[in-house]
């Protein structure tokens, strides 16, 4: 049996430098210098009897054995994680530190009305955000580098729980006095496929968008252009096509000081399910749970 185990952060620099591809932007992300990063990966190698990263000035590359050792160190810190907390959801409900990645079509238009409230109410929270799209804030619930995620359904999400905030129906947003302006609801055979704008792959609201036309000619002719959906809005206001808005970025006045009108998609699925989702079978599951429902509340 071996008298030597890694260290948690000797673990967490590995990681970290796989995850980030540079010693750098990985000391970066672990709040220590990039000395201290190289020297613990050194120390685990050297202490193990192998070598897990190969060096080079320009590159950093992970050997066969070095990419295992990631992928059971990840595991590990995941252990690690819900072994603390287990012992926080023992304590107060909602109290210390919790990490929640929001995805960029909710994070600006839900918690600036979230926030404030869970301040005041749940003093004790102390909550971190990052915000990330849907494949990378998954990605990072997985990896446990966050402890549940904000995000819109349906996603390829793994094996997680989640809980129902909200549906939000999608709306197509074209420029004002657009001759094909109904007084009501727009069906996706009215929407031109040549001038339809959409966000860039990563974004689950493209998916959604696309599904809820149904239209296949859809996806292979709408441009996947926008990093934002003021971007979009923009673009929209300049005339350079139409785009789809989820209503809750209309009610947030994503649309105030421009000449762009929206109208509800007819469509059976025409909206996106918000949720709550978190790692299956972790420890604070109830705690999500209230968390879930005080988003709910907002």
């Amino acid at each position: 049996m071996s008298t030597y185990l890694p260290t948690i952060k000797q673990l967490q620099y590995l990681v970290a430098l796989h995850e980030h591809g540079h010693f750098g932007r990985a000391a970066e992300s672990c709040f220590v210098s990039q000395s201290t990063l190289s020297a613990g990966i050194r120390e685990l190698e050297s202490l193990l009897g192998v070598t897990l990263v190969e060096r080079s000035r320009r590159v950093v590359r992970f050997t066969a054995l070095g990419e295992q050792v990631v992928e059971k160190a990840h595991r590990l810190l995941r252990e690690a994680e819900e072994l603390s907390d287990l012992v926080q959801a023992a304590g107060k409900p909602l109290s210390g530190t919790l990490r929640m990645s929001v995805i960029p079509t909710i994070a600006p238009f839900m918690l600036p009305h979230i926030l404030p409230r869970l301040r005041k109410e749940r003093p004790e929270l102390k909550l971190l955000l990052r915000e990330e799209t849907s494949q990378d804030a998954v990605e990072s619930l997985q990896h446990g580098r966050v402890d549940c995620v904000l995000l819109a359904l349906p996603f390829n999400t793994g094996e997680v729980e989640s809980a129902h905030i909200a549906d939000d129906r999608l709306f197509v947003a074209f420029p004002k006095d657009d001759p094909r302006d109904p007084p009501d609801q727009i069906p996706p055979s009215m929407i031109d496929e040549g001038r339809l704008l959409l966000l860039e792959d990563g974004h689950c609201l493209k998916e959604h968008a696309l599904s809820a036309c149904n239209r296949p000619e859809l996806r292979a002719s709408a441009t996947m252009i926008g990093t934002s959906l003021h971007t979009l809005v923009q673009m929209v206001n300049n005339d350079l096509g139409l785009t789809m808005l989820p209503e809750m970025a209309l009610n947030a006045g994503i649309l105030n000081g421009t000449d762009v009108v929206a109208r509800p998609l007819k469509s059976a699925n025409a909206k996106r399910e918000i949720a709550l989702i978190w790692r299956k079978n972790s420890p604070r599951a109830d705690e999500f749970k209230l968390l879930a429902e005080e988003l709910k509340a907002g």
